[in-house]
């Protein structure tokens, strides 16, 4: 069993708690030392309830990384976004593998760095892109691959929440607050959080390489900074065209992230919150909608599939997948298929260059 640290994911923190369970899931790794908070009595608080060896609980991630280097056998880094870069360097610099959060970094220069540093070091570092994990988003992947749908012509993709259609950073909600701070958040509130899983998906999905873009980011709550709601055009190397659409304004809904891919012989959408079901489109017949756990599945689908068909796999397993694939790595050398640093450093590029396209006037901006 490999052994892990994890900086940040403290008292009142949402997301380290999900990390803990989907690796406990899969029963690869075990959590043995942490730096949980920037008050070190909160983290002693939180690593006696974990049952971790007290003398393993670290004032600072420099601390963490210098201590546990040679014994842990990676990290995870789910802290606020600006802790990201300088966490995940000092563990590759003490070589340590890392799991980070998205997004990846503050600015592309960072997550430059970073992926030099693992690749210099041989070390694995990957980012969280949770979507990628569900058994249906692969076996979308694996249809487009071998030809389903035909020559993609259009992408659509759209990830829409409703939890900041009201200024609740003002009110004392701790996510909100972070998130809706420039410096803690790097410049982007909803592109960052929800924007950025748009990216990887859909590149993931259909093999396209995004070459251009032209964004429009909008703050639809009043006296808001930051964006809360994007759109936002591409091109992509084959031709093909496509739609993002990202909110955390969109008043009433919940998780809605939603992929739709359509091209020269038929179309596939998946809804996440739906997860097991995949509906396909073939041209000139009737649609079909393909469930996850039955034998029509493709291998790396099914490889990705833990209950019965009836029996809904979400969010929390899709993390244990990604997961899996990670450790797998780690624990074998054999490179498995994850979201990895360079993927993140694609994401932050794609944030720059949204950022640019609509102070621009929504102008089309190449991605390097």
């Amino acid at each position: 069993m490999l052994k892990y640290a994890m900086i940040g994911g403290g008292p009142g923190a949402f997301v380290g708690g999900v990390h803990r369970r989907a690796l406990a899931l899969n029963g690869q790794a075990r959590l043995v030392a942490g730096c949980f908070s920037r008050d070190l009595e909160k983290s002693r608080v939180l690593g006696r309830e974990l049952e971790l060896d007290g003398d393993r609980v670290y004032a600072t991630p420099e601390e963490l990384a210098r201590l546990e280097a040679g014994d842990v056998d990676f990290a995870v880094v789910v802290t606020s976004n600006e802790a990201h870069y300088p966490n995940v360097k000092a563990c590759l610099l003490s070589g340590i593998n890392v799991m980070c959060d998205k997004p990846f970094t503050h600015t592309s220069a960072q997550a430059e760095e970073l992926v030099r540093l693992a690749r210099e070091r041989r070390l694995v570092l990957a980012v969280t892109y949770t979507y990628a994990g569900y058994p249906m988003v692969r076996q979308m992947r694996e249809m487009i691959a071998r030809g389903d749908v035909g020559e993609v012509r259009f992408v659509n993709c759209e990830y829409p929440q409703g939890w900041l259609a009201e200024p609740v950073e003002t009110s004392g909600n701790v996510q909100a607050s972070w998130r809706t701070d420039p410096e803690r958040s790097g410049g982007v509130l909803s592109l960052g959080d929800v924007g950025t899983h748009v990216e990887y998906l859909v590149p993931h999905v259909t093999g396209l390489t995004l070459t251009r873009l032209a964004a429009r980011l909008d703050s639809l709550v009043e006296g808001r900074t930051l964006d809360d709601n994007g759109v936002i055009l591409t091109e992509y190397d084959t031709g093909a065209r496509g739609v993002y659409w990202y909110s955390q304004a969109a008043t009433g809904t919940v998780n809605g992230l939603r992929l739709r891919v359509f091209g020269d012989r038929g179309g596939l959408e998946w809804f996440q919150e739906d997860p097991d079901h995949l509906r396909y489109t073939p041209i000139n017949e009737p649609a079909r909608i393909i469930t996850r756990g039955t034998p029509e599945l493709l291998p790396g689908a099914m490889a990705y599939s833990h209950t019965p068909a009836g029996h809904p796999e979400g969010w929390l397993l899709a993390f244990a997948n990604i997961y899996k694939s990670f450790c797998d790595t780690i624990a074998t050398g054999a490179a498995m298929d994850f979201p990895t640093g360079e993927d993140g450093l694609r994401g932050v590029r794609f944030m720059e260059a949204c950022l640019q396209s609509s102070r621009q006037g929504t102008a089309w901006i190449d991605i390097p």
